[in-house]
């Protein structure tokens, strides 16, 4: 009787044990799938600290090329890290941190563009596909201050160590024990001596390599995932599975070795592992398989590599399809090589924007707005720019149509003072347009760029006679510009080389009546002395201004009336 209560007793224990696992587990599962279902076709809450940003950016830094990429000053014009908050739908920072070099490496092969859009229109039709594949994305997570690939190629970077010592320390272990059969009370002190010196290297050695254990968790993560991703057998997404189960056979022992390092997952607290610790502390199995799991990720870092990348690509496709789904409505681009510039989009409008105002425009040419402040102009230009950036690499415009060239693209506009490099405004903007009339020499892709109020830094005089020569020079070298202006006279300067089109307002007894409309031609109405008015300006004030604004229009000259 008194055996079978010590049985019971045992396998209550048990129970006690692996029940809080077991559950957890389950409930995690849940959790996650209760989470992907509420943010399926949402527009992402997620709320992000700068440095949060730097790291995602991590990998697109690492494993940019020679490529075009969207540099930071049209980056941070457009705000463009909204528009990446808005898509980041993703379940790992493998898939945000492949998504974030998506938006700044515009590609040039419409191919590729296609091929993202049929894998996320695959996941759009397939919700219990999208979402197992969501689940095994899950398996990675967020890194939290240190990106992934920082993590996986700082391990990399480690300098091979030997093995040797460790097989001593065994070694003294088995002659403490042959020992005890000749001379046992020495055997014993032995075995003592040697458990000691064991336990205190041991740990001095264990510390030099335990903050590299979060990085082989990474990597084990990133095997689970594949493994798992592995067992599907989806026709349409075949490619990328077979590309993964070839790097599985290079790198899924990675994960067997990894298992006798203890959890490197420091928020998995499996409690048998308490009992291997001790194993571990004599005989250094860790510490020789820290050794191992290194060599085989210097050895198989390409297979990584490309395994995060097929992960990445997957997880941003299924981003593309549920920020689809956020939409009031978008179109997929026609983009060509080469032939007559063009821009032709019905019904373009800004993603940001809760409430936006569409436009359509129709042009082979370079193209000059005018228009009062607030009227449309910037946020029109801007609408243009993060749509030409979306087209070439999430094959998504917020239009009904778009139809445009493959371009390189470029802005100037929401620029500052550098007072840290003791610029002024003229300086950074000067050096801001130099960029684009430098890349403007190489031929082999054209241009598309986007240029705010040119030369607002220095008088008007020096600002037309420059600004019209640089707009000049950006068609000659056969570059798609748009560029928004107060000076009317440009207009009339660039008139055979630039169509004109305008934003205007409405002034209804005290108020400003915006539609955000773009119109063809130049702007026609002077409101910005009407809205002295409005604002409560002296009466003497605006008839003054009024009489000095038309005496130049009548005579060329300025002076005071």
């Amino acid at each position: 009787m008194e055996t079978y209560i010590y049985i019971g007793l045992g396998i209550a224990l048990l129970a006690a044990i692996i029940y809080p696992i077991a559950t957890a587990e389950k409930q995690r599962r849940k959790a996650i799938i209760n989470k992907i279902i509420s943010a399926w076709g949402q527009v992402p809450t997620r709320e992000y600290e700068y440095s949060e940003f730097q790291k995602i950016a991590k990998y697109y830094q690492k494993t940019k090329n020679e490529e075009f990429t969207i540099d930071d000053i049209t980056w941070n014009d457009l705000d463009m890290d909204r528009i990446f908050m808005m898509l980041n739908h993703t379940c790992c920072s493998t898939g945000e941190e492949y998504l974030y070099k998506m938006l700044r490496t515009p590609v040039f092969d419409e191919e590729v563009l296609k091929e993202r859009s049929r894998v996320a229109d695959y996941f759009t039709s397939h919700d219990d596909v999208r979402m197992q594949y969501q689940i095994e994305f899950s398996r990675i997570g967020y890194t939290k201050k240190i990106s992934l690939i920082d993590y996986i190629h700082e391990f990399a970077g480690l300098k091979k160590q030997s093995n040797l010592t460790h097989y001593l320390h065994i070694m003294l272990i088995f002659a403490a024990l042959l020992l005890i059969f000749t001379a046992p009370s020495i055997g014993i002190l032995a075995i003592i001596g040697v458990m000691i010196y064991n336990i205190t290297m041991y740990y001095k050695d264990k510390a030099k390599i335990e903050p590299y254990f979060l990085s082989i968790g990474v990597i084990v993560h990133m095997i689970v995932c594949c493994q798992e991703l592995s067992k599907h057998k989806e026709k349409e997404l075949q490619p990328y599975l077979e590309k993964l189960s070839s790097n599985l056979r290079h790198i899924k022992s990675i994960r067997s070795d990894a298992r006798w390092l203890g959890e490197t997952d420091k928020m998995s607290g499996n409690p048998g592992d308490v009992i291997l610790e001790y194993v571990r502390m004599m005989t250094h199995i860790d510490l020789i398989k820290f050794n191992t799991v290194l060599a085989k990720v210097q050895r198989y870092m390409p297979e990584i590599e490309q395994s995060l990348e097929i992960i990445g690509q997957l997880d941003s496709c299924i981003a593309i399809a549920s920020y689809r789904q956020t939409l009031p409505f978008y179109c997929q681009p026609e983009l060509s090589q080469g032939g007559e510039h063009k821009l032709k989009t019905k019904d373009l409008y800004h993603p940001l924007i809760s409430e936006p105002v569409a436009n359509s425009i129709y042009e082979t040419n370079p193209v000059l707005i005018t228009g009062s402040n607030a009227s449309g102009k910037s946020t029109f230009l801007k609408t243009v720019a993060i749509n030409a950036i979306l087209a070439q690499t999430i094959d998504t415009v917020t239009a009904h149509s778009y139809e445009a060239n493959f371009f390189r693209i470029y802005s100037s506009m929401a620029l500052q003072d550098n007072l840290q490099g003791n610029e002024s405004y003229y300086i950074v903007e000067i050096k801001s347009l130099k960029r684009i009339l430098d890349a403007a020499n190489d031929k082999t892709t054209p241009i598309l760029c986007f240029v705010d109020e040119v030369l607002r830094g220095t008088n008007t005089v020096e600002r037309i006679a420059a600004s019209s020569q640089i707009l000049y020079h950006l068609f000659k070298n056969g570059v798609m510009c748009f560029a928004a202006t107060h000076d009317i006279e440009l207009t009339h300067m660039l008139e055979p080389y630039y169509n004109n089109y305008h934003f205007t307002e409405e002034i209804q007894e005290n108020d400003v009546l915006f539609s955000y409309k773009l119109y063809k031609g130049r702007a026609t109405t002077r409101n910005a002395i009407r809205l002295l008015k409005i604002m409560g300006y002296e009466e003497n004030i605006i008839e003054k201004a009024d009489l000095t604004a038309q005496g130049f229009l009548d005579t060329g000259n300025w002076s005071l009336r």
